[in-house]
C-alpha cells in the first residue's frame, strides 16, 4: 500500500495567516470608522464587511470538508483495488 504524503502547515505558516487576517480585519475596520460619513453608512459597510468574512469563513470549510471526502473516497478505491490484485492470480485455471 503506498502512503500518500500528506502536506503539514508549520507554526510559521500558521502564524502569518492569523496576523495578516487581524491586520487586513482591523484595516478595514478603521478605514469604515473613520470614513467621511453618516453613521448608517459605516454600519452598512460594517455589516457587509462581517458577511464577507463569515461567508469566508463558510467556503473555506465546505472546500476543506469535500477534499477531506474526496481524500477517504480515493483511499476506500485504492484500497479494494488493491484487494482484488492481491486476490488475482492469473495462473488459476477455473
Amino acid at each position: 500500500m503506498t502512503k500518500t504524503i500528506q502536506p503539514r502547515h508549520t507554526g510559521a505558516f500558521y502564524f502569518q495567516s492569523v496576523v495578516s487576517f487581524g491586520v487586513s480585519a482591523s484595516a478595514v475596520t478603521v478605514g469604515i470608522v473613520y470614513l467621511p460619513v453618516e453613521t448608517w453608512v459605516r454600519a452598512f459597510l460594517g455589516i457587509g464587511v462581517l458577511y464577507v468574512v463569515t461567508s469566508t469563513f463558510t467556503l473555506a470549510k465546505c472546500v476543506r470538508d469535500r477534499q477531506e471526502l474526496s481524500d477517504v473516497t480515493n483511499r476506500v478505491d485504492r484500497a479494494r483495488l488493491e484487494k482484488l490484485l492481491t486476490e488475482h492470480d492469473p495462473f488459476k485455471t477455473d
